[in-house]
């Protein structure tokens, strides 16, 4: 019998996303508003010489964690990979709390998303309030993820086209303005040298921008939960892994270099967590710059469709966790069925609701609101992260231990065991150095910082200990953990109807 939710007795999700939507999905999750919005305060909090280098060391550790997640995704498809993997090698607790913390991860950057959109629409109508938007938008998100994978992975591939198109012009544009072809004389090295740049309040301005350039490359994770759905994973995986990483971290070196090229870090209208002038995005002003006022306010549009887009992939990816939880039953079992269109609309409804998260901006402000958003969202984010090292580290040494072949890898990591190791480490060291952060805010800021900033930290050791005691499960023995493919596949089905 069919529930009234109309969700079928077969939970297994469609495979309907091609290898150019697999691409697009992890290149699209990682261009919103850690590039679009935020790049702005990264220079204005640490200079143009510090923003650079924040980004290019959290790219390296970036690169390293694809890698990991590369083989074991390649090899071990599904939707669930944080919990499955976290099970599968280190214990039914740490996989318990990584499908938890990945699914409270994107779900809170679902709200950021939103928030920042409805702030992006004050560019064109400032007397409307913010939330209206928000409540419209996240409506529209809704509505997409509840229609079949393979059209919002048609629709993902065609919003993350327009982003790509949008940086592309940018930075051709950016390169004209910077040697004075376009939009007066060149610059020169001028804004790398006023005040204190190139690096500014060093080095904890910089420390303060991992968190934002860690916000903005998270996303591109989701190649793994994508993987559950994909026609080819073997192929798309590797595919993706090789290619998106390197376009991703193009786009953000060249766009902060722009940036800083053309607009000081002490301008007042670069993006600043205080400031109420956050519809004002650093591409818009590059592009006022440029005496090209029709063209600022097309890509305003272009920023709109960027945010709306990244917030679509983000309730994509907490949807899965939630449905991987479900069906493992570390969740209510509703969440772990599917529509007739193969979708988890329970799961769907469910994370949509924490997008209600937005209209704390009408409350205390938008900017205020938008940036404890990022930073609870960003500090969960480098939680998954660690998991993913871990349970990388853990698989290859089961791998090694069990006398399995290389050669049966779809895909095979670089640099294994230095890429996991270092990967790890930088993300202990950034999560740690939040803590630093908490207490230079001083007495009126320092314990809120410090709640917000470790939010997240808490949850996870919180689910994952309380699992623990409660159901006593033991740390997985490498010798004998389940080094299956199929695993994760039969692992979604369950013969139980809702209703």
């Amino acid at each position: 019998m069919s529930s009234p939710l109309g969700i079928t007795p077969d939970p297994a999700l469609r495979k309907g996303l091609q290898s150019r939507h697999i691409s697009m999905i992890a290149l699209g999750g990682a261009i919103g508003t850690g590039l679009f919005v935020a790049s702005g305060a990264t220079i204005h909090d640490a200079g143009p010489g510090g923003a650079l280098v924040a980004y290019a060391v959290m790219g390296i550790m970036v690169f390293f964690l694809m890698q990991s997640l590369g083989e074991m995704s390649a090899y071990m498809p599904c939707s669930n990979p944080f919990e499955e993997y976290g099970s599968r090698f280190v214990s039914k607790s740490f996989g318990f709390a990584a499908g938890w913390n990945y699914w409270f991860n994107w779900s809170i950057t679902l709200a950021a998303e939103v928030v920042a959109a409805g702030l992006i629409m004050k560019f064109w109508l400032p007397d409307v309030p913010s939330w209206v938007w928000s409540l419209i938008f996240l409506g529209g998100l809704l509505a997409l993820n509840l229609f079949a994978v393979k059209a919002f992975g048609e629709a993902e591939f065609w919003f993350a086209s327009i982003k790509v198109i949008a940086v592309v012009v940018f930075l051709i544009v950016g390169v004209l303005m910077v040697f004075g072809v376009i939009g007066g004389p060149s610059p020169g090295f001028e804004n790398w040298t006023i005040g204190d740049a190139p690096f500014v309040d060093w080095p904890l301005g910089m420390l303060s921008v991992f968190l934002i350039a860690g916000f903005a490359f998270q996303g591109t994770e989701m190649v793994a939960v994508a993987a559950g759905e994909a026609i080819e994973p073997r192929s798309a995986i590797p595919r993706a892994v090789r290619t998106v990483f390197f376009r991703i971290l193009l786009f953000y070196i060249g766009t902060l270099t722009i940036i800083a090229f053309l607009i000081p870090y002490t301008s007042p209208e670069l993006l600043d967590a205080s400031d109420e002038n956050v519809a004002v995005a650093p591409f818009t002003l590059v592009f006022k710059l440029a005496g090209i006022d029709a063209a600022a306010s097309i890509m305003n549009a272009v920023i709109l469709v960027a945010i709306l887009s990244a917030g679509n992939a983000s309730l994509y990816a907490a949807t899965r966790a939630l449905y991987g939880l479900g069906v493992e039953g570390n969740a209510p079992r509703i969440f772990g069925k599917v529509s007739r269109t193969g979708v988890p609309a329970a799961a769907v409804a469910a994370t949509a609701a924490i997008g209600a998260l937005c209209f704390v901006a009408s409350r205390v402000g938008d900017g205020k609101a938008y940036t404890v958003l990022v930073t609870a969202s960003s500090v969960a984010g480098f939680v998954t992260w660690v998991g993913i090292a871990w349970a990388h580290y853990r698989f290859r040494r089961a791998w090694n231990l069990q006398g399995r072949d290389l050669k049966e890898l779809p895909y095979k990591a670089w640099l294994y065991p230095a890429g996991p190791i270092v990967a790890l480490l930088m993300c202990v060291a950034v999560i740690a150095g939040q803590y630093y952060l908490a207490v230079e805010g001083g007495e009126d800021g320092g314990l809120g910082l410090w709640l917000t900033s470790y939010a997240a930290l808490i949850l996870f050791v919180g689910l994952w200990w309380g699992h623990k005691l409660i159901t006593k499960t033991p740390t997985v023995d490498l010798r004998t953990a389940d080094l299956s493919p199929m695993a994760a596949a039969s692992a979604h089905r369950d013969p139980d109807p809702v209703g």
